[in-house]
């Protein structure tokens, strides 16, 4: 996707009743043991490239930072797909998760977590001011703001 600069307002108009907001990350709690944070890191690029080439699996989008804490914003179809996913033998990332579980959960060396929130449409709301397309407009429809949608109170539908 492209970083151009796109000037204007524009929020994100989501399809169907919800969306299915999944925020995962790891911390390097022991930066020093950065052979241990490498191998539990790399464990994620895999997992985004199927999600990308296997649509059906319900990844609509995402955005992610790095530093010692990281962090993936990722918008999916339903919390189902999400499950689905996790659950998969044929997918990358049951095996990994297991790894972790084995041989690094409950060392310290490296903290995973994760937070899933199911949001209904109407209670959802964004607003990108001179951005390029980002984060749920990406993942979904990127649309400029007009007559109607000018607040955030109209754009929630209230």
């Amino acid at each position: 996707m492209s970083s151009e600069v796109i000037p204007g307002r524009y929020t994100a108009r989501v399809e169907g009743e919800s969306i299915t907001v999944f925020l995962i990350g790891m911390r390097a709690n022991r930066w020093w043991r950065m052979g241990r944070v490498m191998r539990v890191a790399s464990r994620m690029p895999p997992m985004l490239r199927y999600l990308a080439t296997n649509p059906d699996a319900g990844l609509l989008g995402f955005e992610q930072w790095f530093g010692r804490t990281t962090i993936i914003v990722s918008y999916w179809r339903s919390p189902e797909h999400l499950q689905r996913f996790a659950a998969d033998r044929d997918a990358p990332h049951l095996q990994p998760w297991r790894e972790f579980q084995r041989g690094f959960s409950g060392t310290g060396d490296v903290g995973v977590w994760h937070e899933t929130y199911q949001v209904p449409s109407v209670d959802s709301e964004a607003v990108y001011s001179d951005m390029p397309v980002f984060g749920l407009a990406k993942a979904t429809a990127h649309e400029r703001i007009g007559v109607g949608k000018n607040t955030a109170r109209q754009r929630m539908h209230r």
